[in-house]
């Protein structure tokens, strides 16, 4: 799977480390983030993750700010997103099977290492349900798409 991973200055650590354990696994990561150093703001990294993923040049997208609140907020302005901030696995698993997103998010001053590792491995084995939850992301879809937006 190709997944693209993108960070803002408060979440740098966290991505590198992110990155590893993806390469580990067997996944291709493009980095859209930043570096040790580097200041960015978070909706500038949320939409570069957000993009690659809508564009289809990744398969999903993963992306950290401090909190995850901005970055995912962010990341849900690009049309075809689906993107879940969470903050433990249960929430990872239950946005991917009942709401098949597509980007995930979480904070770095929120999450440990372990943690994040573990909310990444659960969002990634977990599978869109479709059945009852595929006519609602089919209404949520569908707000891409008006005119107001």
């Amino acid at each position: 799977m190709i997944i693209a991973v993108g960070n803002d200055h408060a979440a740098v650590e966290l991505k590198e480390t992110i990155k590893e354990h993806l390469t580990a696994m067997g996944h291709e990561v493009i980095d859209c983030g930043i570096n040790r150093g580097e200041k960015a703001d978070y909706p500038v990294m949320g939409e570069k993750v957000a993009r690659m993923v809508a564009d289809k040049q990744a398969d999903a997208g993963i992306a950290m700010c401090g909190t995850g609140i901005g970055i995912s907020i962010a990341a849900n302005k690009v049309k075809g997103i689906r993107a879940a901030c969470c903050s433990e696995p249960y929430s990872a698993k239950m946005a991917k099977e009942h709401n098949n997103a597509n980007v995930l998010c979480y904070g770095a001053r929120v999450v440990g290492d372990e943690l994040a590792k573990m909310i990444t491995d659960t969002w990634l084995n977990a599978e869109f349900q479709g059945g009852r939850h595929a006519k609602r992301v089919d209404l949520i879809s569908a707000i891409d798409n008006k005119e107001d937006r």
